[in-house]
C-alpha cells in the first residue's frame, strides 16, 4: 500500500474516526517514544518509519523459511492484490522462543511483546515502498484503518440508499396517460435574434440588358496560333486583372465550423512465424539376393544399358582428356605461380641513381617521371637540416648550387639534363599542357618556371648516346673516374621567378598545375579555358595562406617611362635564358591568396599539401605508351609562346566546377574548405563562404594528402604512426584509420592500376603494401628498400606489362623499382569489390554516431533524472 493511497483513505473517515485515530496516534507517539528510551538504553535503533510520518510501521525481511513457517510465501500466499496476512502473537512469541537471533521477527521483539491485541498485521511490500519486502503494523487503530477503509463502509451506505430507492419506485402508484394540452405562445425575445441575424438585401439590384447584332449569331469561331517560343522563357500566361468598372463588396458574417476527425477502429492478425528445429533421418535401401537377381537379369536394364553405352563411352573418353569443369578465366588472370601455391608479391630493384656531387648529404624532396619520355626521371634535393639550421649557416648553403636532375634508364651514372634554381626546391611538377614546362616551389617560399624544350632531343636521344658509349661490367670504370672524365650535363637558367615580396613567407611545401577547362579570376569565380591550355598553379605553405598563380599572355601593354629600365634589365638576360616567361620574372604575383582560419578567426592552419578535386588529371595515364624504339617525337613550339588574352565577357563561367579541397597540416590536422570567396558588405574585402572544417587523425606533419586515381572522392592521408582513408562529403570522419604502428610512415602514394592497393614508407626504410581486398588491419606485404627514412615514392606505368615504382631515402639515393605482377594487375571486379567495401564503410560509420547520439541523449536523461532525485532527498 502506498503512502498517498493509505493518507487518502484516513482523509475520508469520519469525525468520530479521526478523533480515535488522533488519539490512537498520540498514543502510538507515546508508545514509540518509550520504546525509543527503552532501545537508546540498550544502544538499539529505531526501526519505525515515523521519519516520513508512519510511526506505526516497522519494515521487515522475511526469510524463505519464515515465509513458510507462517504461510505468507510471497505469490502464493500473498500478492501484490491480496497483500495482507493476519499472524497470531502466540505464533510470533513462540517464533521468537524457538529461533531466538534467527528470527525474522526478533528486531522488533519489544514492539511483538507491547502489542495489545492478539492477531498482528503483516503486510506483503511488492513495490519496496518502505524498502523491505514486509512491513509490520504496530497499532490496531492502523490495521482496521488498513482491512476496512472508510471507502467500503461509505460504499455500503450507497448500496443501501440504492436499495431504498428501489423499494421506493415499486410503491409508486402508477398513473393514466394524459395527453398534452395545447398552450399559446409566449415570445421571450427570441424572434428579434433572429430577426438580426438574417441578411436582407437592401440595395436595389442592377438590371444589365446584353444585345448582340443578328447576323453574328451562329457565326463560326475562327482561333489563330500563336508561337511559344517568340514569348519570354517559352510560356504563356493568362493572367487575372481587375475590372475598374466593377466594385463589388463582400457582406461580412459571423460563422462558425467544427471539425470532427472520423474514427474507426481497425484490426488485423499476423501469422506469427518462428523458427524451430527439425531433424529427419534416413537409411539406405536394402534389396534382398532374390530382388538383386531379378533387377540384374531384367529386359528394362539391359534396354537402358544398351541405349546409353555410347554416350557414357564419350563421356568416359573426354574427361580423360580434358578437366570439363576447370574455368580458364580464373587460371587465366589469377595462377601467377607454377607450382600451385600463392602468387609472388615482391617490388623487384631495376635501378638506382644517386650524384656524388649534386645529392650528397642531401634530402630527395621530390621525385617525378617524365610524362611523353619513357624512361627519364627527374629528382629534386634539399639540405638535411632545419629551417632554424638553414638560417644559421645560410652563407654555407649558398656554396653549394641546388639543381634538378634528370636522369635516363639507358645512362645510370651521368645526370641528362639539370635545372638551376635559385633555392632548394621542396617540390616541383611537370605541365599537363606541354612537359617542357616546369613549375617549382623553393625553400624559401617563391615559385619558379623552367623551359626545357631547347633541350627535348638531349632527353630523346639518351638512348642513342648509351648505346654509343658501351661499358661492360668487366672494363667498367669506377664511378669517380666516370665523373670527372665525363663532359658536364646541359645547365638549364630558370625563365622566371616570382616577387619575394608576394610569395610565401615559408617553404613551398605543395604545388600543382590547375586542368585545362578552366582557370580562376580575382574573384574566384571559375570561366572556361578556350585555350584549353594549363595556365595556372596553386601552392601551399605552412604561413597559413594557399595561393594561387596566373601565367598571363606574353603580349603585354606598353610600359611607362618609369618601368622601362626595368625592362631593360629583363631584355639584357643571357642569350641561354629561354624568352618564353621573361615578362614574370621577379614581378610575377599571385592571382588569388587565401588564409585558412577556423571557426574563430585567432586559428590558423599551417598548410603543407592540399588536394584539389579538379586536379584528379594527374593521376590519369594516356592509354597510348610510347614505344622504346619509337622516342623521336617531332618538334613543335611551345603553346604558351602563341598564347593570347580573350576577352573575360565572351568567357562562359562554370558552375559545375567544385571548389571544394582538403589540406594537411603541420600540426597533423585535416582541413576541410572552400576557396570560393564573397565580397563582405561590411569591409568590402573578399572574405571565405563557410568554415574551415577540423579533423585531428594524425600526431604528427602530414606529409601525405592524396586523392584515388579510381575515386574522385577518396583521399589518402599519411602522417606521424597511422593513415587514414577520407570519404568527400561524409563530415563524421575517416571511413578508415590504421592503427599505430612501430615505426613513422612518412610518405604514402595510390596504385595507378589497382584501386584497393596503395604503398606507405616508413622511417626505417621498409615499405608497406597494402591491400584492402585482403587485409585492411595490417600490410599484406612489405619489403625492405633502404637502410634510411624513404622520403618520397613516385609510380609511373611505362608499358602494359612493365611498371615502376621510384623511391627515394634520406641519403640522396633513387631506386627504381619493378612491380611485379600481382600488384600491377587487378582482380576480376576490383574496382566494384573495393567501391562496396568504401560504402559499408560509410554506413557503418553513420550507424555507429547514430547509436552514439542515442547513448549521449539517454545520458542526458539519466544525469537529469538523478540530480532531480538528488534535490528531492535534500528537500525531504
Amino acid at each position: 500500500m502506498s503512502e498517498n493511497l493509505i493518507s487518502g483513505k484516513t482523509s475520508l473517515k469520519s469525525p468520530k474516526t479521526s478523533a480515535k485515530k488522533q488519539k490512537g496516534k498520540t498514543k502510538s507517539k507515546e508508545s514509540s517514544k518509550g520504546k525509543r528510551t527503552q532501545l537508546g538504553k540498550k544502544d538499539e535503533v529505531d526501526l519505525s518509519m515515523a521519519g516520513i510520518g508512519h510511526p506505526e510501521i516497522f519494515p521487515l525481511v522475511f526469510t524463505t523459511k519464515t515465509q513458510e513457517i507462517f504461510n505468507c510465501r510471497v505469490d502464493e500466499d500473498v500478492t501484490e492484490e491480496n497483500c495482507f496476512k493476519l499472524i497470531k502473537k502466540e505464533d510470533i512469541i513462540q517464533d521468537l522462543k524457538t529461533r531466538a537471533t534467527i528470527s525474522d521477527f526478533h528486531p522488533v521483539k519489544k514492539v511483538v511483546l507491547e502489542y495489545p491485541g492478539e492477531e498482528l498485521l503483516v503486510v506483503f511490500d511488492a513495490k519496496f515502498q518502505y524498502g523491505q519486502n514486509f512491513y509490520f503494523v504496530a497499532s490496531e487503530e492502523a490495521k482496521e484503518n488498513l482491512l476496512k477503509p472508510p471507502e467500503i463502509a461509505e460504499e455500503k451506505e450507497e448500496k443501501e440508499e440504492e436499495k431504498e430507492e428501489e423499494n421506493r419506485e415499486e410503491t409508486l402508484e402508477v398513473h393514466p396517460y394524459k395527453p398534452p394540452v395545447h398552450k399559446p405562445w409566449v415570445s421571450l425575445g427570441s424572434e428579434k435574434e433572429v430577426e438580426e441575424e438574417s441578411v436582407k438585401d437592401t440595395v436595389t439590384k442592377i438590371k444589365y440588358m446584353i444585345s448582340r447584332v443578328r447576323r453574328k449569331f451562329g457565326a463560326p469561331i475562327i482561333f489563330t496560333d500563336k508561337n511559344a517560343s517568340h514569348v519570354k522563357d517559352s510560356y504563356i500566361e493568362c493572367t487575372s486583372y481587375q475590372d475598374k468598372t466593377f466594385s463589388i463588396k463582400m457582406l461580412e458574417k459571423d460563422m462558425g465550423v467544427q471539425m470532427v476527425p472520423k474514427v474507426r477502429e481497425a484490426s488485423t492478425q499476423t501469422k506469427w512465424t518462428y523458427p524451430k528445429n527439425a531433424a529427419t533421418q534416413y537409411f539406405p535401401r536394402q534389396l534382398s539376393n532374390e530382388e538383386k537377381e531379378e533387377s540384374l537379369s531384367s529386359e528394362k536394364l539391359k534396354e537402358f544399358l544398351t541405349s546409353v553405352h555410347l554416350r557414357m563411352e564419350i563421356a568416359l573418353q573426354q574427361n580423360e582428356i580434358m578437366n570439363a569443369f576447370f574455368d580458364d578465366w580464373k587460371a587465366l588472370g589469377g595462377d601467377e605461380s607454377r607450382s600451385g601455391g600463392k602468387p609472388d608479391v615482391y617490388l623487384k630493384a631495376y635501378q638506382s641513381f644517386t650524384d656524388l656531387r649534386y645529392l650528397k648529404d642531401r634530402t630527395i624532396s621530390c621525385v617525378c617521371w617524365h610524362p611523353t619520355i619513357y624512361g627519364i626521371i627527374a629528382v629534386s634535393a634539399r639540405e638535411q637540416l632545419s629551417y632554424e639550421e638553414r638560417v644559421n649557416i645560410s652563407d654555407k648553403s649558398l656554396l653549394q648550387q641546388s639543381v634538378i636532375l634528370f636522369w635516363s634508364f639507358f645512362d645510370p651514372i651521368h645526370p641528362q639534363l639539370m635545372l638551376e634554381c635559385p633555392e632548394d626546391i621542396y617540390c616541383f611538377q611537370f605541365s599537363p599542357s606541354d612537359p617542357n614546362i616546369i613549375a617549382g616551389g623553393c625553400t624559401n617560399g617563391q615559385v619558379v618556371l623552367w623551359d626545357i624544350s631547347q633541350h627535348e632531343e638531349t632527353l630523346q636521344n639518351a638512348k642513342t648516346v648509351a648505346d654509343g658509349t658501351k661499358i661492360t661490367a668487366v672494363n667498367m670504370p669506377s664511378l669517380m673516374q666516370v665523373q670527372q672524365s665525363s663532359t658536364e650535363p646541359p645547365l638549364v637558367r630558370y625563365c622566371a621567378v616570382s616577387s619575394i615580396q608576394y610569395s610565401h613567407k615559408k617553404p613551398v611545401t605543395d604545388i600543382h598545375w590547375l586542368p585545362d577547362y578552366f582557370e580562376d579570376n580575382q574573384m574566384d569565380a571559375t570561366f572556361e579555358n578556350r585555350a584549353e591550355i594549363c595556365v595556372q598553379l596553386v601552392t601551399c605553405s605552412p604561413d597559413c595562406s594557399i595561393l594561387f598563380w596566373d601565367i598571363p599572355a606574353t603580349k603585354l601593354p606598353e610600359q611607362p617611362s618609369s618601368e622601362k629600365v626595368k625592362e631593360e634589365e629583363i631584355s639584357s638576360m643571357p642569350p641561354d635564358v629561354p624568352a618564353t616567361f621573361k615578362h614574370l620574372d621577379l614581378c610575377w604575383k599571385p592571382l588569388i591568396k587565401i588564409n585558412l582560419n577556423g571557426s574563430d578567426t585567432n586559428t590558423e592552419y599551417g598548410p603543407v599539401r592540399i588536394s584539389l578535386r579538379e586536379l584528379h588529371y594527374h593521376y590519369k595515364t594516356s592509354e597510348k605508351v610510347q614505344s622504346l624504339n619509337a622516342l623521336e617525337v617531332p618538334t613543335k613550339e611551345s603553346p604558351y609562346t602563341e598564347m593570347s588574352t580573350p576577352s573575360s565577357k565572351y568567357l562562359k563561367v562554370l558552375e559545375s566546377i567544385s571548389t571544394d579541397f582538403f589540406v594537411g597540416t603541420e600540426d597533423g590536422e585535416i582541413v576541410y574548405s572552400d576557396w570560393k570567396m564573397e565580397i563582405d558588405s561590411d569591409s568590402a574585402k573578399p572574405v571565405s563562404q563557410k568554415n574551415a572544417q577540423k579533423y585531428t587523425i594524425h600526431t604528427e606533419t602530414i606529409n601525405t594528402l592524396q586523392r584515388s586515381p579510381f575515386f574522385k572522392d577518396i583521399i589518402l592521408s599519411v602522417g606521424g604512426r597511422n593513415f587514414a582513408i577520407w570519404k568527400e562529403g561524409v563530415t563524421n570522419g575517416p571511413i578508415l584509420q590504421s592503427s599505430c604502428s612501430a615505426g613513422r610512415y612518412t610518405v604514402g602514394q595510390w596504385s595507378l592500376t589497382r584501386p584497393g592497393v596503395f604503398f606507405i614508407g616508413r622511417d626505417d626504410g621498409n615499405i608497406d603494401v597494402w591491400d584492402l581486398l585482403k587485409k585492411t588491419y595490417e600490410p599484406s606485404h612489405f619489403q625492405n628498400i633502404s637502410e634510411s627514412m624513404i622520403t618520397f615514392i613516385s609510380p609511373w606505368i611505362a608499358s602494359p606489362k612493365q611498371h615502376f615504382l621510384a623511391v627515394s631515402n634520406d641519403l640522396g639515393v633513387l631506386h627504381i623499382l619493378e612491380i611485379c605482377q600481382a600488384l600491377s594487375h587487378p582482380s576480376k571486379n576490383e574496382h566494384d569489390n573495393v567501391l562496396d567495401y568504401f560504402e559499408r564503410e560509410v554506413k557503418y560509420l553513420k550507424y555507429c554516431e547514430q547509436e552514439f547520439q542515442e547513448y549521449q541523449e539517454f545520458q542526458t536523461k539519466t544525469e537529469l533524472k538523478w540530480s532531480w532525485r538528488h534535490k528531492g532527498r535534500k528537500q525531504v
